[in-house]
This record gives C-alpha cells, sequence and structure tokens, in this order.
C-alpha cells in the first residue's frame, strides 16, 4: 500500500492502527472482558455509565486500562483515600486523565518524550488548554512509559488491543494527576522554592494560572544564596521569582523548547534556551529535572538562579555549575531558606508508602484543599485525614459494585437507539 511521503511516521501508525481499529469486530465492551487482567478496570469503568457510553460511540480514542496489579498499589498510592472513600468526582477525574483523543499506538512513540492531551479537563483539577497531558516515551528495548503527576511512572505491559472505536494500552500502574504546584514541590526538594512563593505572595498565581511554565532553582541554589535572598524585601524577591516565571499561549515542555527559544518571563524580560553538550540551559543555568506536570503546566528544575538584571547571560556546559549572578551568602549547617512559608499540609508528602496511607492526596479535594486542583484553598489546608480502615500488604482496592452500574448499559442503549432515529 502506498503512503504519501508528506505523512510523518506516528501519522501513518494512527492511519495504520485507525483502520486496524475500524476492522476490528469488537466493541469495547468485548475488547475489556476478553481480557481478564483489566477485570477490575472494567468494573470501575462500567460504573460510570456516562464515560462508558461515550467510549463506546467514539472512532479513534487510546485508552491507557490499569490492569489488576496497578489496582493493588491503589493503597500505597496518593490515590488510595480517595478510592476507598469512593469520592465519585476525584475517581471520575482519573478515569478521564487515563484517555486520550485520536489514535496514539504503541510504535508512535520514540526517544524524545511527546504529551498527550487527555479527557481531563475539568477546571476543578487542571487549568491546561485542551486538556492536561500525560507525557509518553520509548526507552531501550523498545519500553514504553508513561509519566503523570508527582512523576508517576506507569509502564506498557500489553500494547494496542484493538476495538471498534480504537486501542487500548494495559498499563502495571495508575496515571496520577497532577497536583497543583505547591503540592508538588515537596515531592522533588523543592521547599525553599515553594516556601518562596508563598513569602513573595504567588502561591495563587503560580497555583491557577493557565499554561505555565516555571524554572525552578533547586534548594541547593537557594542554600547558596540564603543569607541575601532572606533579608530581600518581599517585592524584591517577587521580581527575581517573576523572571523564572514564563507567560505564554502554551506550556514550556521540553519538546517544544528547540535550541534558541526565546520566552518572555512575568517579569516582563526574555529568557533563552540553549541545548548544548547533551543539556538543556535556560540563560547560564542548566536544566537538571525536567517535565514535572503540574496542574496548569509544567516545571523546569534548574541548578542556580536566573537574574532578571543579567538577561543576556549564557550557557557554559563546561562548568558543571555557573557561578551565581546573584550575590549572597550561602547558609550554613544545610538550612534550608523559607520552608517555614510553606503550608503545613504539603511538608511530608509521601505518595509510595510501603504501607497504605492517608497522607495528603487526591482525597483531600473538597475538604478545602487543592491536591491536584487549581484553586487557592490548599494554602491553608491540613492534611489530617486518616484511613480507618487498614489494608495487608497486596490486598485490592474494593471498586463498589455501584448500583448505578445497570444505567450504564441503559444510556448505551438509548444513545443506540437515538442514531437510529
Amino acid at each position: 500500500m502506498y503512503f504519501p511521503p508528506s505523512l510523518s511516521s506516528a501519522a501513518f501508525l494512527s492511519l495504520h492502527y485507525l483502520a486496524f481499529a475500524q476492522e476490528s469486530t469488537q466493541d469495547l465492551t468485548q475488547a475489556l472482558q476478553s481480557n481478564k487482567n483489566l477485570s477490575e478496570f472494567t468494573t470501575l469503568l462500567t460504573s460510570y455509565g456516562d464515560i462508558y457510553a461515550n467510549l463506546s460511540f467514539q472512532n479513534g480514542v487510546t485508552i491507557l486500562a490499569p490492569n489488576n496489579d496497578a489496582f493493588n498499589k491503589i493503597p500505597y498510592s496518593s490515590l488510595g483515600p480517595a478510592f476507598e472513600a469512593n469520592q465519585s468526582q476525584i475517581v471520575r477525574s482519573v478515569l478521564q486523565y487515563h484517555i486520550l483523543p485520536g489514535l496514539h499506538p504503541s510504535g508512535s512513540y520514540n526517544g524524545t518524550f511527546s504529551f498527550d492531551q487527555t479527557w481531563l479537563q475539568n477546571t476543578s483539577y487542571t487549568n491546561v488548554t485542551g486538556g492536561q497531558v500525560v507525557g509518553g516515551v520509548q526507552q531501550a528495548g523498545d519500553v514504553n512509559i508513561y509519566t503523570s503527576g508527582m512523576g508517576s511512572r506507569s509502564t506498557l505491559v500489553t500494547p494496542n488491543l484493538a476495538f471498534t472505536g480504537g486501542i487500548v494500552h494495559i498499563i502495571d500502574t495508575f496515571l496520577i494527576p497532577p497536583p497543583n504546584f505547591i503540592q508538588t514541590v515537596p515531592q522533588f526538594n523543592l521547599t525553599a522554592a515553594g516556601g518562596a512563593i508563598e513569602k513573595a505572595s504567588l502561591a495563587d498565581y503560580v497555583n491557577t494560572h493557565l499554561d505555565i511554565t516555571l524554572f525552578v532553582p533547586n534548594n541547593a541554589a537557594f542554600q547558596a544564596l540564603g543569607s541575601t535572598l532572606q533579608s530581600m524585601p518581599s517585592q524584591q524577591l517577587q521580581r527575581i521569582l517573576d523572571y523564572h516565571i514564563v507567560n505564554s499561549s502554551t506550556v514550556g515542555y521540553s519538546s517544544n523548547l528547540p535550541n534558541g527559544t526565546v520566552l518572555r518571563t512575568r517579569a516582563g524580560q526574555n529568557l533563552t534556551i540553549t541545548f548544548a553538550s547533551n543539556s538543556l540551559f535556560v540563560n547560564q543555568a542548566r536544566v537538571i529535572q525536567q517535565d514535572l506536570l503540574i496542574a496548569n503546566g509544567v516545571m523546569h528544575v534548574i541548578d542556580n538562579f536566573l537574574s532578571p538584571d543579567a538577561p543576556s547571560a549564557t550557557a557554559n556546559p563546561e562548568l558543571p555549575t555557573a557561578p551565581p549572578l546573584i550575590q549572597g551568602t550561602s547558609l550554613t549547617d544545610n538550612v534550608v531558606p523559607f520552608t517555614s512559608f510553606l503550608p503545613t499540609s504539603v511538608t511530608s508528602f509521601d505518595t509510595n508508602s510501603a504501607t497504605p496511607t492517608s497522607s495528603f492526596g487526591v482525597s483531600d479535594i473538597g475538604k478545602g484543599t487543592t491536591a491536584f486542583a487549581t484553586g487557592t484553598t490548599g494554602a491553608s489546608a491540613s492534611s489530617t485525614h486518616t484511613s480507618s480502615k487498614k489494608k495487608s500488604k497486596g490486598e485490592r482496592v474494593q471498586i463498589p459494585r455501584l448500583k448505578l452500574m445497570w444505567a450504564g448499559s441503559l444510556l448505551i442503549t438509548l444513545c443506540w437507539l437515538l442514531g437510529l432515529l
């Protein structure tokens, strides 16, 4: 079969799998029920009749379906309390985060991260144009990995199960909808940045602004300038931090930052992206961790402060870390500045506990907090919710067989009948 040379390999694969899906004789229900390792996911999905009905009438959709083993891991993750308490709106958002518009066959991924939109568009949980994204990359050995909130990684274990409306990929771990910035920073040891944002009265903006891109100095960068930064008036500190916040109509994922990209900051001055010696730089600072997803965009961790007084600073790949552009005195005894300004609810976040945990996570949404929401009430929230029911290692979260399950099937039937009129 001939395909025009203008078609990219990803487009070619999408067309191929679209034809393959359309030729499939099994619908979504049959595809799910034919795989015993998806029994828990099937039960969960069919309990949300509107989502299930919508999926049944899609023509080109990709479902990242957690297998039964993934359900065993729920009590040990930040998703546990929400599932145990059957907090339906939160679980709904988690389900939506596992559904990608369009066809994304396993072979369409390569060694460069792509960031694909999902059905999660509820502004209570995300503020990214077109829907929150999930990262996808193919690693050595043709192993596909999906990344989500809090640095969570899910491995593709069974790819490209076709049904009439698209394809299903089976993954080994649930995707986690990304929390906001303040709730995310402790997970990556960026507590100084989180506290500084709070002190400078920027938390509301950073947590809620649409399509935000942040370049976040690590704790070591704060420690190197700690005495100077701590003694700054809030307005001066805000000016420096504003230079680390990008205002743009698109989120600055690394795949959108080719060499030479110029970005406009909240401070009104530009940043320049450089790719050299297999490393990514912003001005003179080296990016040491890329593409950490947050509720309203992305953040990249850098090893140095950017200075609004030196916007023309350039990268020197030969240096492990460039000298600070802002003069200051380091703090002694490994003191991390600004951490006292962080809300107490985010100082001990744990997303992968050895025992079932109800530490601050998605269950707190709707209780005055914003684990992966975009609101601002999380700043004064308390993470005190504790599960009253402990589970032994390996015990599966029981997804309630809701009485409304039959309504899903009824809704599908009604939609089918209406389609015939």
